[in-house]
């Protein structure tokens, strides 16, 4: 067994206890495994997967082992959707990790609302996710959320009084952080300036970016992936643009970009849930034991979110099977797994954690600024 650090040790163990059982407690994951986003999968997979071999390495829980079952959705909301049958009804699951993109992820929502299945998904942050029913948890931030929290953040730290936004109007994700800013800036009197769409897909934002520069706004909010954030950061250059970049969570991750200039991304600050040199304990143990996993490589923001997703769905199951509920595939069973996730309270990797009243949970928001190729700590809102 690699080292655990102790804090880890001290979380995975209060899931451990030493009455033995037979059958292991599974647990599905969804997410796009293969695809054009099959990097956040696999980086939430690899969360979930850790954490997993953590817990089974140091008994389980409650003596009970934890056996996955993961299918690859491939951002596909029919194939998210098929997943999650399987999950039930053949694979007969006490609960599910995911999935892990938010247009995928509603179909799921939906489902499992009418079954009752304990679910929580690491990285989906379109509101409506939690919104079908009781039983669906994100360990992410929603959109508003962080939306909200950029557009106070520019107002506030930066001096920004004009605002333009270009957003991708053809998914959920995008579409959902540009109108949560829209809602935040009228609320605090950041004026927009400017709004300008695009397609999935599409590569040349020059016309766009050229209506936008003529505003002259303070600050450009690019709700969408890293790899288009790239692409739209570079021609605003081009544009002659001097806005400052504001990304969201899916800008992290950025550095998994190969053959890329780095310097394209000067200025940018994005909302993410973890920094990686915060000084806190947990944190610095958390990449102590994944860089032993993977061969000394720094987590990224989506394997964090995985690993805590994970964390936070044992310890309610952990907490069920104390109030002496028998874990399975069951009504009993799910509907005690809910209710334990609804009152969590657990210090995790991203923060302290505990779920409000919709099932998102209450956490702070941690601005990064990426210069000169580095990404360092900003602000906490």
């Amino acid at each position: 067994m690699k080292k655990i650090s102790a804090l880890i040790l001290v979380m995975v163990l209060c899931l451990s206890g030493t009455a033995l059982a037979s059958e292991a407690i599974k647990i599905g994951v969804i997410g796009p495994l293969t695809g054009p986003v099959a990097f956040y999968g696999v980086s939430v997979k690899n969360g979930v997967d850790l954490f997993t071999k953590l817990v089974n390495e140091a008994g389980g829980i409650r003596g009970r082992q934890i056996e996955l079952v993961a299918y690859d959705d491939r951002h596909d909301p029919t194939e998210s959707l098929n997943a999650y049958n399987r999950l039930v009804t053949r694979d007969e699951v006490a609960a599910i990790i995911g999935p892990v993109t938010s247009g995928p992820t509603f179909g799921v929502a939906q489902a499992s609302a009418d079954d009752n299945v304990p679910c929580i998904t690491a990285s989906a942050s379109h509101p409506d996710v939690t919104s079908y029913g009781d039983n669906f948890f994100r360990a992410c931030f929603e959109d508003p959320f962080q939306a909200g929290g950029m557009a106070r953040f520019a107002y506030e730290n930066l001096g920004a009084r004009k605002a333009a936004v270009i957003y991708d109007v053809t998914m959920a994700y995008s579409t959902g952080l540009y109108e949560s800013f829209i809602e935040a800036a009228g609320e605090i009197g950041l004026e927009i300036v400017a709004v300008e769409s695009y397609s999935t897909d599409d590569v040349d934002f020059s016309p766009q970016l050229t209506n936008i520069a003529a505003t002259n706004p303070d600050v450009l909010f690019i709700p969408d992936y890293y790899n288009v954030v790239y692409l739209i950061c570079g021609q605003a250059r081009s544009a002659g643009m001097s806005a400052i970049p504001l990304g969201v969570d899916g800008a992290g991750s950025w550095q998994e970009m190969t053959d890329a200039d780095f310097s394209v991304f000067d200025g940018l600050y994005y909302a993410s849930a973890y920094f990686g040199d915060d000084p806190a304990e947990i944190v610095a143990n958390f990449r102590a034991n994944y860089g032993a996993e993977f061969d000394g490589a720094a987590p990224n923001m989506f394997e964090v979110l995985g690993y805590d997703a994970a964390a936070i769905m044992f310890d309610a199951i952990g907490r069920a099977i104390d109030a002496g509920v028998e874990i399975g595939a069951t009504e009993e069973s799910y509907q005690a797994i809910i209710d334990s996730l609804k009152a969590t309270d657990l210090e995790c990797v991203t923060g302290h954690i505990t779920f409000d009243e919709n099932n998102n949970p209450v956490k702070d928001i941690t601005v990064i600024k990426i210069m000169n190729g580095e990404e360092t700590f900003e602000a906490k809102l």
